[in-house]
């Protein structure tokens, strides 16, 4: 497995891919439908929020994403999600994706998403990219990293919970659980 910071140009296609597998099935009544999403993705995913991990033959098999001051992942404008599902399109999308906006901060390295292949899980690809995460956390001067995960996801919460990261406060999602698919959002940090 190989372990690298940014997401070549050649990966973004299996990047948004696997970015959909992941995250669809909460993020399908706001992004969604799955084609218009992946348009989406490929056009505001910025590769150097992005940490890779590639097989033996160069497939992409994992990817954790970061936000900074400067963007996320997956992040984007008003402008870019107009461009993708219209004007009134964009303005729902826009209010209900505000529900999940974390904001970034001075005290911690915020971890925006992290996702495998289905078929590379349990093989130590998430322990990997968690590991580049703290590494990148490092470089950047940070002492603490910071996750949010969800309550329909005990496998993700598992990894994050013997990697060392400690649950700090849940968020309830009230009524937008119908909306999104999870009831509650769990913020995590570990020292790096």
């Amino acid at each position: 497995m190989k372990i690298t910071v940014g997401i070549p140009d050649a990966s973004r296609g299996e990047a948004a891919a696997l970015y959909w597998e992941a995250f669809g099935k909460k993020l399908g009544f706001t992004m969604g439908p799955k084609y218009r999403a992946l348009i989406y993705i490929n056009r505001v995913m910025r590769s150097d929020h992005g940490i890779c991990a590639h097989d033996a033959q160069g497939r992409l098999i994992g990817v954790a994403g970061f936000k900074t001051a400067q963007g996320a992942l997956v992040g984007g404008t008003f402008t870019d999600i107009r461009r993708v599902y219209g004007w009134v399109g964009a303005a729902i999308r826009v209010w209900l994706m505000g529900a999940l906006e974390r904001g970034t901060e001075n005290e911690r390295f915020l971890m925006d998403g992290l996702f495998v292949a289905h078929e590379a899980r349990g093989k130590g690809v998430g322990t990997a990219l968690l590991n580049e995460i703290s590494a990148e956390a490092k470089r950047r001067g940070y002492r603490q990293i910071r996750l949010d995960v969800v309550d329909t996801n005990p496998r993700a919460r598992a990894l994050y919970l013997q990697e060392g990261f400690r649950e700090l406060e849940t968020h309830k999602m009230g009524l937008l659980r119908y909306i999104f698919g999870f009831n509650a959002a769990t913020i995590m940090v570990r020292d790096v």
